[in-house]
């Protein structure tokens, strides 16, 4: 079955910042209903790179569905005001996961990403907190 517009809510997080690290991700369908969801340990990585992990799994896996347009929800707001273009990816270690999320972005039809407040993130942090 293939989804042509989904919803994802995605969240990384790190024990030490740098420390043990784990995302997680819901994709959801228009409706609200939960098509998959992402729960897996990382290894060893700062907040914001498993940020950018949980959007790049949650992307991939969102096109292997067959979505071509996704609505993206985070709640951490440097990565997604880097992704809005607001703001520059001044870490190097930063980069190339940047320009795997815009890689991912070009092949869809449409995408936004916005950031939410962590209250409206919960399901995404409770899946990358049990995987720690």
């Amino acid at each position: 079955m293939t989804f042509k517009r989904v919803v994802i809510h995605s969240d990384g997080v790190s024990k030490g910042n740098p420390g043990l690290a784990a995302i997680g991700a819901t994709i959801k369908d228009e409706q609200g209903k939960l098509i998959a969801s992402i729960s897996r340990r990382i290894g060893w990585a700062t907040n914001n790179h498993a940020e950018y992990r949980a959007i790049i799994a949650a992307l991939e896996k969102a096109i292997r569905l067959g979505a071509r347009q996704v609505e993206l929800n985070s709640d951490s707001e440097l990565v997604v005001r880097q992704i809005n273009g607001r703001y520059r990816v001044k870490k190097e270690a930063l980069k190339p996961l940047f320009e795997r999320v815009k890689k991912l972005q070009g092949s869809l039809e449409s995408f936004t990403i916005r950031h939410i407040p962590r209250q409206q993130n919960k399901e995404a942090d409770r899946l990358a907190n049990e995987a720690l």
